[in-house]
């Protein structure tokens, strides 16, 4: 697959009243939003079974059902729940998920599907078993991992070929760089990031007063990195990004998704957006790129602004 240098994100199209949502949502929002990456030339969407236990996908089964683009879709399982919306991980119903969400985006192949957490542990070996059995069968075409450790990933390719790990990947979240990235550039595993602008600290537009009126049901309000004393070092970031993104009459979010792009074991990223006018502010994000001396420059940035203990 060649993809865009950034997909549509559909975790907040999932709407509220779930356990990890972003708050109330829009359908018809959503929906122009898709529509508008498309146009714009954003040829993959990133979206799962649990947002919005099932809602998210049935939204972007409806967005396809409406314009002439014929984008890659991506979703993921084994995060599953009841009738109570309790949320369980669990990977012993991969099969029966694939015809859920085959069902819900009414599509009849899954460009690339994806085990959501690696939980249960010991299920690996069981679900990535499955995973291969669907790609065989052509009900997805590609299979990959998200959260993935090495350990895991290792694990999994005993069984069969990994296509691509998911991982979280901000300069707030660094993480993976020590070890999970050198591994999937060594083994030809795409990585496909999500959250690089850290769901929205550093688009240049969040503020301590915004977050403090945050939707109830919005996983943000809970997150560290929304607290105190992580929420002000991560704005700080944000503002610094400013300047560079002024240089290029580009928003900070954009600065921060080509940030995580630089680095040369990301393939593409993914990138929310809850309405169309969100999706034209990051479009720039498609093509804008840092030179060697911005990259340094943040860097520098970020190594004298740790983030605190």
């Amino acid at each position: 697959m060649r993809l865009s240098a950034i997909g549509f994100g559909a975790w907040a199209a999932g709407g509220g009243g779930w356990a990890f949502s972003w708050g109330p949502q829009d359908d018809a929002d959503s929906i122009a939003a898709i529509h508008r990456a498309l146009d714009l030339g954003v040829n993959w969407i990133d979206t799962a079974a649990v947002y919005g236990l099932g809602h998210s996908e049935e939204i972007v089964g409806r967005a396809l059902k409406s314009t002439s683009h014929k984008p890659y879709v991506f979703t993921k399982c084994a995060m599953v729940w009841d009738s109570k919306g309790e949320i369980t991980s669990s990977l012993k119903h991969i099969r029966r998920e694939a015809e859920e969400s085959l069902r819900r985006l009414q599509v009849e192949t899954i460009d690339l599907y994806q085990i959501h957490w690696p939980k249960p542990d010991e299920e690996i070996e069981e679900g990535w078993a499955v995973m291969a059995d669907l790609k065989r069968e052509g009900k997805v075409r590609w299979i990959g991992v998200s959260n993935f450790s090495v350990a895991q990933m290792e694990r999994a390719l005993k069984i069969a070929p990994i296509t691509s790990l998911q991982p979280p990947y901000s300069m707030i979240n660094r993480n993976v760089e020590p070890e999970i990235l050198p591994f999937c550039l060594k083994h030809g595993i795409g990585v496909i990031n999500y959250s690089p602008m850290h769901s929205g600290l550093l688009t240049g537009a969040m503020t301590k007063e915004r977050v403090q009126a945050l939707p109830a049901d919005d996983f943000r309000r809970r997150a560290k990195n929304y607290q105190e004393p992580q929420l002000s070092r991560n704005l700080q970031i944000a503002e610094f990004l400013k300047t560079i993104a002024a240089r290029h009459n580009v928003s900070p979010g954009v600065v921060a998704i080509a940030w995580t792009l630089h680095n040369p074991a990301v393939t593409a990223a993914i990138v929310g957006g809850r309405s169309a006018k969100q999706v034209e502010g990051v479009s720039p994000a498609l093509s804008f790129r840092l030179t060697e001396t911005e990259y340094a420059e943040i860097g520098d940035f970020l190594d004298a602004n740790p983030a605190p203990e």
